[in-house]
């Protein structure tokens, strides 16, 4: 069951809407079983079964049916892979989501060799570790790197700064005086920015959680990469022997091995290999490269 564990934490979070219900899940699908985790946001439920659950289950359910678990797991996988992509579906399987106390049941409906198929995913309550390892650490995570993100701008700003007064110090005019702007200052924007936030309201939409659809459709290569580096973590401390793998938070060590991630597209897709183990950046304070003043006989762009 580790493969489920470690495959479940590898896939993307989708977005889903049925009927009245919005939820986030991920699922991931292999022919020893499948690892199913939801959320409302305000619960996360969870179903992790091997291949005799799933010949029960489906003897239970398809009396008409006669197939290898691995058969029932493969048809499983087709059905939830568009649902998953929040593609319009064009399976012609249909999803419905029931509660009873602390449990969530989604029901399948489809076809298999054409006879009606029928499958219940029962998820309970997830434990509070996996919800921990899912969304909690994931997200302090993503926070962390779009901090880190958010100094490297201000750097970039800076070196531009630097740019423009070496131009102007060359003797260059800005030709479009509306182009004009006043040199960067980290501080004061971000005691601006703050202020804005909490008092005027400025970001209402960016900062609205919602149903979680803004958060599946903006950060999910971002999340991806904080899931591989928590697992990378996890694996060099099990190799170790070490029994409680962790991994640091400061600025300097987390954030910049997350941000050097490749940004490549993730399919939310259930059955999704494992990513393989890719190196870890280094850490250490970020150093910023200085700007030599440099003469240039002729300016172009913006300058005239």
């Amino acid at each position: 069951m580790e493969e489920l564990e470690k495959g479940l934490l590898m896939q993307p979070w989708a977005w889903l809407q049925l009927a009245e219900n919005s939820l986030l899940a991920k699922a991931y699908i292999t022919k020893q079983g499948y690892a199913l985790l939801v959320s409302d946001l305000q619960h996360v439920w969870h179903e992790q079964v091997d291949t005799g659950v799933v010949s029960h289950r489906a003897k239970e359910l398809n009396r008409r049916l006669t197939a290898p678990p691995a058969a029932f797991l493969c048809h499983l996988d087709d059905l939830l892979r568009p649902l998953l992509k929040d593609s319009a579906c064009p399976s012609k399987a249909t999803f419905v989501c029931d509660r009873a106390a602390e449990a969530l049941i989604l029901r399948v409906r489809s076809e298999l060799s054409g006879l009606p198929f029928y499958w219940n995913f029962h998820c309970i309550i997830a434990s509070p570790s996996l919800v921990s390892q899912h969304l909690i650490r994931p997200l302090m995570g993503v926070s962390l790197a779009l901090q880190c993100q958010v100094r490297e701008l201000a750097t970039m700003l800076r070196m531009k700064d630097l740019e423009i007064q070496d131009y102007q110090e060359s003797g260059a005019v800005l030709s479009r005086d509306r182009l004009k702007t006043e040199p960067f200052e980290e501080n004061s924007f971000l005691e601006q920015f703050m202020v804005e936030v909490e008092y005027i309201t400025k970001l209402p939409e960016a900062c609205s959680v919602g149903d979680g659809r803004p958060f599946v459709m903006n950060l999910q290569s971002l999340y991806m990469a904080v899931t591989r580096q928590e697992s990378q973590v996890r694996e060099k401390h099990q190799g170790t022997g070490d029994p409680q793998p962790s991994i640091s938070a400061s600025p300097q060590g987390t954030e910049n091995q997350l941000v050097k991630q490749p940004q490549e597209p993730v399919s939310s897709a259930p059955s999704v290999p494992v990513p393989e183990k890719e190196p870890t950046g280094t850490s250490g304070p970020m150093q910023r490269p200085q700007l030599s003043k440099v003469k240039r006989k002729k300016l172009r762009g913006l300058f005239s």
